[in-house]
């Protein structure tokens, strides 16, 4: 039996349908969820294939039932409509499937997704250096990491690029405050990038009011850009103190990285996209500046994708471009995946164009290119989050915010654990909190950062999950090890609390599914949450250890499934779980 069943349907179908004259080898029986009333499952495509074939779709669905009941007993199988299959797993199914799928492990390289086998470059994060990482850091980070998560799961090859923002005009400004202040860099990380920080401002807010300041900036910057060994030498230390910074966010919230491929490192690949772009008149001078026009769009035909400053200057639009060469090239990505804010939207559909057009015109395989764009958090009164100063709260502070709240709901929680236990059980909630808070949410949207309900133990909160997988590990050190049923030759439910747990579990990768479809995480937190609230339906209905052993099988079964399932679940989340709270 496959992991997913709505594999199985399908592959099922497929088979079958080579074997009926009726139907031929491109049919797709399309694999939907059934309402709940009807079935699990319902097989969509025999209407639309047969009604292109100007055959009988109900007929042939009468053919598909038959054979399909003569090939399968797993499912109870009924025609509904003028063509539809509506199947029903019978407990005899649920329990097969438990039976083989009931532990982390045994999730492991069973679920294909439409990214099996392919390799996908995941662009998330992308900081700029000398800045300090704050709260507008975090959806691009959190969705990015959950997503590369969802893709390897379902088999595909992950290259995790992290594209920071390491070369550009800011860097003049900061050379020239630290050659003016005669900074050493004799601090540690975390101070290191604060300071850097407070120099550019410092600098930035002279060269407004200086035009002597702005002209010195500049050439600081055009030294740079030449290799001046004194000024390489500066930026390489901005540019490994500002990492260093970064590591210490991203150990914290577990997250890694294959490849550091700032835009410098692009600086001398973009001159081979202008001459392209040219070369197939794509792009044209227009005052100054080499720019692609896309006649066709609605939007664009007026607004130029421009690819080159009317100065001579590259932009993102040039990094971009010359990184998309350099993935297909070097890494051989069959898709690119980049997570950005929404403002961006623009900007990712030009570029894709731009991108279709010149690589058709080089007859070059076009990889698939998704923006993954995310809204704004918002406060508690719906304004972009910022300290009282009306700066954006750092990063560091809303962790350290977050974990310091989780302490004190531990110690009113579970007041008897030991000290060091509390404090790991509140960086693993507290950290957890923020990112399922984010992940919750439908990503295009806005979302409101509210404390009270991201740490709490009633809702859709991390805290609620994280303290279901404990009560489940408590269920499970309490059962006897020596307790070996096999639950061989058990065929069905002894409640409907069993069945229904049963059959929720079996829904895992359709939320899977549905989310690496849309991109959106937000799907799988809502099974998480509903698949939580059915096993708590459950345990308060049916008593797991009792006297008779089939019984005790069925509901040891169904908690340690649950149990791995939330695992899997919080872990693809980039979430931490815990044992005990």
């Amino acid at each position: 039996m496959d992991f997913s069943l709505e594999s199985y349907l399908n592959n099922k179908l497929k088979v079958l349908a080579a074997d009926l004259p009726i139907f031929g080898k491109d049919f797709d029986p399309e694999i939907r969820p059934a309402d709940e009333r009807f079935g699990d499952f319902q097989a969509n495509g025999i209407l639309s294939y047969l009604g292109r074939r100007k055959e009988n779709p109900r007929q042939g669905a009468l053919q598909m039932l038959e054979v399909f009941k003569q090939n399968d007993t797993l499912f109870d199988v009924e025609v509904a409509g003028p063509g539809f299959l509506n199947f029903k797993l019978k407990d005899a199914g649920v329990l097969a499937w438990l039976k083989q799928f009931h532990t982390a492990d045994s999730y492991k390289g069973h679920y294909q997704s439409i990214f099996s086998n392919k390799t996908v470059v995941i662009d998330y994060s992308s900081p700029n250096t000398a800045k300090r990482m704050h709260v507008g850091h975090l959806r691009s980070m959190v969705i990015g990491e959950a997503l590369q998560r969802f893709i390897r799961f379902g088999g595909g090859n992950v290259i995790r690029d992290n594209h920071i923002g390491d070369w550009g005009t800011q860097f003049g400004i900061l050379l020239m405050q630290i050659k003016a202040t005669g900074y050493s860099f004799n601090e540690a990380p975390e101070q290191a990038i604060e300071t850097l920080e407070r120099l550019y401002q410092d600098g930035s807010a002279l060269t407004k009011e200086d035009t002597h300041a702005l002209e010195t900036a500049r050439q600081e910057l055009v030294k740079l850009q030449k290799g001046d060994a004194e000024n390489l030498e500066l930026w390489k230390k901005i540019n490994a103190i500002s990492y260093q910074s970064f590591e210490v966010i991203y150990k914290r919230m577990d997250v890694t990285f294959d490849e550091v491929l700032g835009e410098s490192f692009y600086r001398d690949k973009v001159n081979a996209v202008y001459e392209a772009l040219q070369q197939h008149q794509l792009a044209v001078v227009d005052q100054g500046a080499l720019v692609v026009f896309h006649p066709e769009h609605p939007r664009f035909c007026k607004q130029p994708f421009l690819v080159r400053k009317s100065d001579g200057a590259s932009n993102y639009a040039s990094t971009d471009l010359a990184t998309i060469l350099y993935r297909v090239q070097h890494f051989q990505a069959d898709a690119i995946v980049y997570v950005t804010d929404c403002r961006q939207r623009d900007h990712f559909e030009q570029l894709f164009l731009t991108v279709k057009k010149w690589f058709q015109a080089e007859s070059r395989p076009l990889p698939e290119l998704y923006h993954v764009y995310f809204g704004t958090v918002l406060d508690a009164n719906g304004k972009a989050i910022k300290t009282r100063e009306g700066k954006p709260i750092q990063l560091q502070a809303l962790l350290d915010e977050a974990v310091r709240r989780a302490h004190a709901l531990i110690c009113e929680k579970s007041p008897d654990l030991p000290e060091d236990e509390k404090l790991h059980v509140a960086e693993v909630v507290g950290i957890g909190s923020i990112k399922y808070a984010d992940l919750s949410q439908e990503r295009t949207g806005n979302y409101r950062f509210e404390w009270d309900k991201m740490i709490n133990f009633d809702g859709n909160t991390a805290p609620y999950l994280l303290y279901a997988i404990a009560r489940i590990y408590a269920i499970l050190r309490k059962c006897d090890a020596s307790d070996t049923v096999s639950g061989e030759g058990v065929l069905s439910f002894s409640t409907e609390t069993e069945r229904a747990l049963g059959h929720k579990l079996l829904a895992f990768s359709m939320a899977l599914t549905l989310s690496l479809r849309e991109l959106k995480p937000h799907w799988l937190c809502r099974y998480l949450f509903e698949l939580a609230g059915t096993f708590s339906t459950f345990y308060n209905a049916d008593k797991v250890m009792t006297e008779d052993k089939n019984t005790r099988w069925v509901r040891l079964t169904l908690c340690k499934a649950t149990l791995a399932t939330l695992e899997t679940g919080l872990s693809l989340l980039g979430l931490k779980t815990l044992q005990r709270m």
